[in-house]
């Protein structure tokens, strides 16, 4: 391989990990509102449980989103090995660090004096701005205008509020 070969190589997989990491950031705090929403429709759960169901379903969804990465992709293109998973592994990790920063939400819930219904509201505030956030964040590094940041963001924050309509909908 030329070092022009290998300088490439290198370039592809860089940009392949900032796509990753920006997707399954935004990917990860759009299911983790969606999580909040349908627990939040089945009555009241207790924080604990809810700050569990968040952080489990992210690692539930990322083990998917790694096995979809080896077997749909990988493997029909060559054999897999250790350094391949690992790295998968890594590119995925973002959709469960997104469940993170609601989980957390949830857990400081009660020093802000919130109940449980205020906590969940709290904790879809985050991962809706996580996920404007991030897609933002993934468009700027992209090299996307402000413009085009602007939009995915609003596009974002759309998705989000249709989320939050959700909530709105299933609780009245």
């Amino acid at each position: 391989m030329s070092s022009t070969d290998d300088t490439t190589a290198r370039a592809d997989r860089a940009g392949h990990r900032t796509h990753a990491d920006y997707t399954g950031a935004v990917y990860g705090s759009m299911l983790a509102a969606s999580v909040i929403i349908g627990a939040g429709s089945l009555g009241p759960f207790p924080r604990l449980q809810l700050v569990v169901l968040l952080v489990l379903t992210g690692v539930v969804f990322w083990v998917g989103h790694v096995h979809a990465q080896l077997f749909g992709a990988h493997l029909a293109q060559r054999p897999l090995d250790r350094p391949t998973i690992l790295r998968v592994c890594r590119e995925e990790w973002p959709i469960v660090k997104a469940a993170v920063p609601p989980a957390l939400a949830v857990a400081v819930s009660p020093l802000l004096g919130l109940d449980l219904a205020g906590a969940a509201w709290l904790a879809v505030a985050v991962a809706v701005a996580g996920q404007v956030g991030w897609s933002a964040a993934g468009a700027r590094q992209a090299g996307a205008s402000w413009g085009l940041v602007s939009v995915t963001a609003a596009i974002n924050l759309l998705l989000g509020l249709v989320i939050i309509s959700f909530k709105i909908a299933l609780t009245h």
